[in-house]
């Protein structure tokens, strides 16, 4: 039908609710007392530079990171070379049903073999002891704010008022704190150091200087060479002068000044050389500049995107106050949640910017130096983790934090060529379960959990979705499509028919990091888990898509489409959930903190409740059961994985519920996302990255979806969220999305479009048509099936204000 509707004085309805809103609240973490532990202190970043704020009164601790200083070093011999031969006898022990056999000759021929794996690891602490009378602080406070990415500190003591400015620029690449006292002569401070790398320190011209190699021979040999510089200056009438204990003290001030670089020769050879220089640069510039060139710089980005889930009698407690009474008091808060996302975009934002030498890590850039003393290290893991990492670059509007993971994926493709040579006699590329920056693709050191060869396929479906988003056709003929293309041509030669039915297999591999269970004997490796069968199918299709787009490569895309109609269809077990492996095998370990198989549902549409409703019922019941089963093993990315799967199914319910679970089970006072103790020998809560930017990931799934081809609209709206609204959150097809709802109904909603595209948008149930604008003028388009569609330019906006 069609539909033309006049401009109306309702257009503005959107604009005005946004901005009546938005006056209302700061985002800002803030605290009464300093941090007493790491998972107290806020962090702070420049997407290579990152540190921990404690904010003491007494002694100042600061955790230093950098994003490069990695023990390790490139391993020529990482892989054991097997070969096609070998590998088609290791296959047909599988096909002949020999598991035990097929186990014992792929543990023998395809493990890899790690001798300088090497890990992140971090500095250590920067310390600033004050010399302060022995009297009571007051008005103490501690703030992150997320609006401006300035951390403060200020409190009075002796009638004198003290404040810090932290701040971690990345126009000036540089960490700089401010420290003042509202009187004159009254901060006298010491500034020293308490590494754990074994470091060579000198002290001059006002500055205090640190060298040495991160070695770390519990992972093998090799490190990388580092410097450190943290240059002090002081407020006319300030003393400067170096200690006995290659500190720096600083006496009779009112302002000081402390401006920090951190290097390593990681692919900088010129590392001494741009330490000096960058501190160099920045002394000469005014910290009332850097600061202004920061709030810049980091508010281009994080103003993108708003979100407003309603307000509380929690909203101006200190947030661990309010963080506890939610896990202790099982108090609602929607503004902690609305915080809890941004606070992700924030973090993102400061770990992975367009200039980082690398991506964030399994702790972002913010080592605690625990994970890095597990047996997991402080690396990337491919099997689900790094991904995470990145699940909200796109829909959270900050594209650009993606360009470190790309130029890495570059790096894995180029040295993932010869483990696919070397591995399996295959061209193109291949990666597993773990890498490093040193070029480690082979297979982990056991194949129970490291026998993983789509694992570089997963990471690199961000390509796809990145140009879904975007549209950037340069970005995808010159950047995404050379690497999807080398995978799939590994793909299309690594995979072999089943003898019994036609169908091209992977394998063997493991479903990470399960198993199952047969004759009473437990194994891991089989021939094409489901969730290998998802991600061929997905490298082989958007190579497809991008082919078709490109127009190249004809001849190619028949090949591939002659491939995915040879992949093994999904099928549902005897218990009616999604099976995980080819067969219908027994789960050895029902409580498995993975779901590998569950990836079709997201972060892919190969499931969706819409197009595949039986299988789609099918993954809800895998869902089902795993969070039900007997002593699951439950991690902080485990139930984040939990939401987006509820998300996608639609159920709001289930999705607030393991949300809400998420933050009192798995996260701390400062909102990071952690590891509990007790879990994989952990003695104490270790901070993992990756659920603090998946699980604002399904947030976003629950106010707005895209992967159905259409825009849907509040598709899983919990009760306790039913008021709100969301400014710039991106859907695919190249377009940001503002919404307004009251009472769990949609009012108003704008489309901006970023690329130029024909864009569908599922109306929402139980309303009339609604009243349409484009660009504040009339607007003609057609609706099918409650589905609007409407073609727009690059800047075009849609208005649509719903009536009841």
């Amino acid at each position: 039908m069609k539909i033309n509707n006049s401009i109306t004085t309702l257009s503005l309805l959107l604009l005005l609710t946004l901005s009546c809103q938005k006056e209302s609240r700061t985002f800002k973490l803030w605290y009464r007392q300093p941090a007493g532990e790491w998972m107290q202190a806020t962090p702070v970043g420049n997407g290579r530079i990152g540190a921990m704020i404690y904010g003491g009164t007494d002694t100042e601790t600061i955790a230093l990171n950098e994003i490069t200083l990695w023990s390790g070093q490139y391993d020529e011999e990482q892989e054991l070379p097997c070969g096609k031969e070998l590998l088609e006898t290791i296959r047909q022990s599988f096909f002949e049903g020999n598991l035990a056999e097929g186990n014992r000759l792929a543990a023998q021929h395809l493990s890899g073999r790690p001798h300088s794996f090497g890990t992140h690891l971090p500095f250590g602490d920067l310390k600033i002891k004050f010399d302060h009378p022995a009297n009571e602080v007051k008005n103490y406070t501690r703030e992150l704010n997320l609006e401006t990415s300035v951390t403060t500190v200020s409190y009075r003591l002796s009638g004198v008022n003290y404040k810090r400015e932290y701040i971690c620029s990345n126009p000036d690449d540089v960490l700089i704190i401010k420290l003042t006292a509202d009187k004159k002569h009254k901060l006298n401070i010491e500034i020293g150091l308490d590494l754990l790398r074994e470091s060579d320190i000198s002290v001059a011209d006002n500055t205090l200087s640190f060298y040495g190699q991160a070695l770390f021979p519990q992972l093998g040999p090799g490190g990388v060479h580092y410097m450190g510089r943290i240059q002090v200056a002081t407020s006319e009438g300030g003393r400067i002068s170096p200690s006995a204990n290659n500190s720096l003290m600083v006496s009779n001030s009112h302002e000081i000044v402390l401006t920090i670089d951190l290097r390593t020769d990681y692919k900088s050879p010129d590392y001494k050389i741009l330490c000096k220089q960058t501190i160099r640069q920045a002394a000469q510039k005014t910290y009332e500049k850097i600061k202004s060139d920061h709030i810049r710089d980091y508010t281009g980005l994080y103003n993108r995107a708003e979100l407003f889930l309603g307000t509380g009698e929690s909203d101006k407690l200190p947030t661990d106050v309010r963080w506890k009474r939610l896990k202790d008091m099982e108090m609602d808060d929607p503004g902690l949640f609305a915080l809890f996302f941004q606070y992700g975009r924030y973090l993102l934002i400061s770990s992975s910017r367009e200039n980082s030498p690398l991506p964030a890590n399994l702790q972002g850039i913010w080592n605690d130096n625990l994970a890095c003393n597990m047996p997991w290290t402080c690396d990337y893991h491919l099997d689900i983790n790094t991904e995470q990492n990145y699940w909200l670059a796109n829909a959270g509007n900050l594209h650009e934090c993606h360009t470190p993971l790309f130029n890495y994926l570059g790096d894995l493709a180029h040295h993932g060529a010869k483990t696919a040579a070397k591995v399996y006699g295959s061209p193109g590329w291949t990666a597993h379960t773990v890498a490093n920056v040193w070029g480690y693709t082979a297979p982990g050191q056991s194949v129970n959990w490291g026998l993983f060869p789509t694992a570089g396929a997963w990471l690199a479906s961000h390509l796809w979705s990145h140009y879904t988003y975007t549209q950037d056709q340069d970005f995808l003929k010159n950047k995404a499509y050379p690497i999807l293309k080398q995978s799939a041509l590994f793909f299309l030669d690594y995979m072999t028919e089943h003898p019994n039915n036609g169908y091209l297999m992977t394998g063997p591999s493991t479903s990470p990091e399960n198993s199952f269970k047969i004759d009473g004997r437990e194994y891991a490796l089989s021939m094409m888990p489901t969730c290998d069968r998802v991600l061929v199918y997905e490298t082989l299709q958007s190579c497809i898509k991008a082919s078709e787009i490109l127009h190249t490569d004809a001849e190619f895309r028949r090949t591939l489409e002659e491939a995915k109609a040879k992949l093994p269809p999904f099928k549902i077990g005897k218990d009616g959930t999604i099976c995980e492996w080819f067969e219908d095998y027994e789960l050895a370990h029902p409580n498995h903190r993975h779901s590998s198989h569950l990836l079709a549902l997201y972060p892919y549409d190969q499931i969706t409740p819409d197009k595949t409703p039986e299988l789609a019922e099918a993954a809800a019941k895998s869902v089902h059961r795993q969070l039900n089963s007997e002593n699951w093993e439950d991690v902080e990315w485990s139930r984040a994985n939990m939401i987006c799967f509820y998300a996608r199914l639609k159920n709001a319910a289930e999705a607030y519920k393991n949300m809400k679970g998420l933050l009192k089970e798995f996260s701390r006072e400062n909102l990071f996302t952690m590891a509990p103790a007790g879990v994989a020998s952990a003695e104490s809560d270790i901070f993992e990255f990756d659920a603090n930017e998946a699980a604002p990931a399904a947030m976003v799934e629950m106010l707005v979806q895209s992967h159905e081809g259409y825009i849907e609209l509040l598709p899983a709206l919990p009760e306790e969220w039913h008021t709100g609204y969301f400014k710039g959150l991106c859907v695919r097809g190249g377009a940001e999305i503002d919404l307004v709802w009251k009472n769990g109904s949609a009012e108003s909603a704008q489309l901006k479009a970023t690329a130029d595209n024909t864009f569908h948008i599922k109306l929402p149930q139980n309303h009339t048509v609604p009243k349409i604008t484009q660009n504040g003028q009339a607007f003609e388009g057609t609706i099918h099936n409650n589905i609007l569609s409407c073609t727009l330019n690059k800047e075009d906006r849609l208005l649509l204000t719903f009536i009841p």
